[in-house]
């Protein structure tokens, strides 16, 4: 390669990652100023959520957040605040948004319950060989911190996992994997408050 020609792909390249960077600072400037605009009425200025009831967003995976608003657009995934919210969202703003809260942070908690939070550690790394239950660690990790497809589960609130497992014990929530609604309709309410328990103090 000639110095002309390495000097003009030289050039090339440190242009798209001059574009690439400014891209990400825009798509993180439009997140922050969405999640300023109605996200943190529920969810908290850090993702951190003040009640059980909405699930906190902070350290959760991009992938997986952008998954569950376009579902929630969809229809999918039934909620008529989040219907609303999610309306005018593009593809790339539910990825920004995502990446947005997947850079914050939470503190650990203990467990409000140790004896509770005994019990659901050991259903979630060896579930119940009598009725069927599978270990929850083989897909959301030893540490609960799940995948890109899968939500990371460590520092969310029991009581909105513990209401999540009981919407596929029903199959009122359809969105995701179906595996989920096979384990959860093997898991009685002690067992899902449980695992709720232990993994929101991981």
């Amino acid at each position: 390669m000639t110095p002309v020609r390495f000097t003009a792909l030289a050039g090339l390249v440190v242009a798209l990652l001059g574009s690439s960077v400014a891209w990400a600072q825009a798509d993180e400037a439009r997140a922050k100023k969405i999640a300023g605009g109605s996200c943190f009425l529920c969810h908290g200025a850090q993702g951190e959520s003040t009640s059980e009831i909405f699930p906190r967003l902070a350290g959760q995976h991009a992938e997986y957040v952008a998954k569950q608003l376009a579902a929630f657009k969809n229809g999918q995934r039934k909620s008529t605040a989040m219907a609303e919210m999610v309306a005018k969202l593009t593809p790339d703003e539910m990825l920004a948004l995502g990446k947005y809260y997947e850079k914050m942070s939470l503190p650990r908690e203990e467990a409000k319950d140790p004896q509770l939070a005994a019990m659901g550690r050991y259903v979630y790394h060896n579930g119940n060989k009598f009725s069927g239950v599978p270990s929850c660690a083989s897909c959301h990790g030893t540490a609960a911190e799940g995948t890109a497809s899968l939500p990371r589960l460590a520092t969310q609130f029991s009581g909105y996992i513990h209401t999540q497992l009981k919407s596929f014990n029903k199959r009122e929530r359809t969105n995701d994997n179906a595996v989920m609604h096979v384990v959860a309709e093997k898991m009685t309410e002690l067992e899902m408050a449980a695992v709720a328990e232990y993994v929101s103090s991981k």
